[in-house]
């Protein structure tokens, strides 16, 4: 591996990826490898009552990307993928995901089992799906332009239906979310100000904004039959960018986070200010580790990032940070 040794107090972090990072065929190669990682799909279609890995593994792109399958499908898969770094002894200080990532994040710290996440992730896709008519409401990304002028962009578009902001995601992107009309508007006035690119993403509801506060009341209600624990990990969540400092939080955060701005770049900003210099995003696609590059750049911090989303990856990252680990020690 070469390189100098690290200091002591470096921190590491393990990050789990949201709705859009599915893949038919995702995990299969975890499933057929590590036992730790067939028992968490197995766990999931029992307690599920459907078979979620078939829709992982060999389902269309259809099936998979229904919400109600979407949201499960990505939180096994991460898991399982996590059960598999964990067998070789890999484990981190810090602990996030990106919306629904955050439930993963949950169950590595251990506030959530995996049971109880599970359920309530199929039940939280089919509340988000459900809260808006599909065709009325979207997402958009802007790129390249500062959140400074997202405010008169928001401004422009209150004529037009409610937009606003779903996710401050890097210095380079930030999501809009909202009703269509009034999206549309805010695309082109974000290019009017200096944006690079204003793309309308392919979701089928508003995430994070307030159309979807119906969708966190009945998430309210799934979480009341559900038991939180301390967390054995430092969770940054999404709403506010900061960690969990007891379970008490856990509940009413989940909550708000359906209809709230995912806070993305501030949570990375927090974990690289107290110390995080490896990043390891865990489960399908890489869109966090290019968000986290990012931001690192702008801090003017050099971060390392790693994948974990198959086999190769997944050498590579157990190398790479059992050495690390040799050289802290």
């Amino acid at each position: 591996m070469g390189g100098s040794q690290l200091d002591k107090r470096d921190k590491v972090a393990f990050i789990f990826p949201g709705q859009g990072s599915q893949y038919v065929g995702m995990g299969s190669d975890f499933y057929e490898s590590f036992q730790s990682s067939k028992k968490v799909y197995d766990e999931a279609n029992e307690v599920l009552g459907m078979d979620l890995k078939g829709i992982c593994f060999c389902g269309t792109e259809e099936e998979l990307r229904k919400t109600e399958n979407t949201q499960p499908a990505i939180l096994a898969t991460c898991i399982a993928m996590l059960r598999a770094l964990e067998s070789e002894g890999i484990d981190c200080d810090y602990t996030a995901g990106l919306s629904l990532g955050e439930y993963s994040s949950l169950v590595m710290s251990k506030s959530l089992t995996f049971r109880d996440a599970i359920r309530l992730v199929k039940e939280r896709g089919k509340f988000m799906q459900e809260a808006v008519p599909l065709g009325v409401g979207g997402m958009a990304a802007i790129l390249g332009l500062q959140k400074e002028k997202i405010p008169a962009i928001l401004e422009v578009t209150k004529d037009y239906g409610v937009v606003e902001v779903a996710n401050y995601n890097s210095p380079e992107q930030i999501v809009l979310s909202g009703e269509i009309k009034g999206l549309k508007i805010a695309c082109q006035e974000a290019i009017r100000q200096g944006a690079k690119k204003a793309i309308p993403l392919p979701v089928s509801a508003p995430f994070h904004s307030s159309l979807l506060v119906p969708a966190g009341e009945k998430l309210k209600e799934a979480l009341s039959k559900v038991e939180v624990y301390e967390s054995k990990k430092k969770v940054v969540t999404n709403v506010d960018g900061m960690p969990i400092l007891s379970k008490e939080e856990i509940k009413p955060k989940l909550v708000d986070q359906v209809s709230s701005s995912v806070l993305w770049q501030q949570s990375v900003e927090y974990m690289i200010n107290d110390g995080v210099n490896t990043f390891v995003e865990i489960g399908p696609g890489k869109s966090l580790s290019g968000f986290v590059k990012r931001i690192g750049r702008a801090l003017g911090k050099e971060v390392k990032t790693l994948n974990v989303n198959d086999l190769s990856s997944f050498k590579d990252t157990v190398e790479y940070l059992k050495w690390k680990k040799s050289g802290d020690e």
